[in-house]
């Protein structure tokens, strides 16, 4: 099994391999000269984002943005995420349709072993997450790895996301709390 199979499996991997060392420089190279583009070349800005992600579906996305690989990275019809995203994709992110991110939002799939010996060796693994349709996601939330958000949701600004979310609901704080149902 591949180092690049373990990782989208959510084995420990070895992140270094030289496949997926290459996958992150392509994805960081895409990220630079999508972060540099002038706002004014849409279609450009539009055509990078679909070979980053490799997909069909129109998003708009403010700069920065970053992420590790892009192609874990899946994102439903009219996607919008402000300025400075950050997505670590070393497992599957699914976005749903109608979704919007406010500034500063960060998706981790990618975590460490908590015993000391394994985090030093440098492996690593990740964890898929799901984001379901309608939902609008808050300035400065963080995402962390394996969580679903159900559809239709609101996550408040500066919350932090450790567990999932159901859906038809408002959730914030650290750790994210259902606040009231929708």
């Amino acid at each position: 099994m591949t180092e690049k199979e373990k990782m989208i499996m959510g084995m420990v991997y070895n992140p270094m391999d030289k496949e997926l060392f290459k996958d992150r420089e392509r994805a960081k190279k895409l990220c630079k000269k999508f972060n540099e583009m002038n706002p004014e070349e849409y279609e450009e800005r539009e055509a990078l984002l679909k070979e980053l992600f490799q997909t069909d579906n129109k998003c708009y996305i403010e700069p920065n943005f970053f992420c590790d690989y892009g192609y874990n990275i899946e994102i439903g019809k009219n996607f919008y995420a402000n300025h400075n995203c950050i997505m670590l994709d070393v497992n599957k992110i699914k976005i749903g349709n109608n979704v919007m991110f406010a500034p500063n939002v960060q998706v981790y799939t990618a975590t460490h072993p908590v015993n000391a010996e394994e985090r030093i060796s440098g492996k690593e693994m990740g964890y898929p997450i799901e984001i379901g349709e309608n939902v609008w996601i808050g300035g400065g939330a963080i995402i962390c790895p394996g969580v679903k958000i159900g559809r239709n949701t609101t996550i408040g600004a500066g919350s932090v996301v450790i567990k999932d979310i159901p859906e038809n609901v408002v959730a914030a704080g650290n750790p994210c709390k259902v606040i009231r149902q929708l």
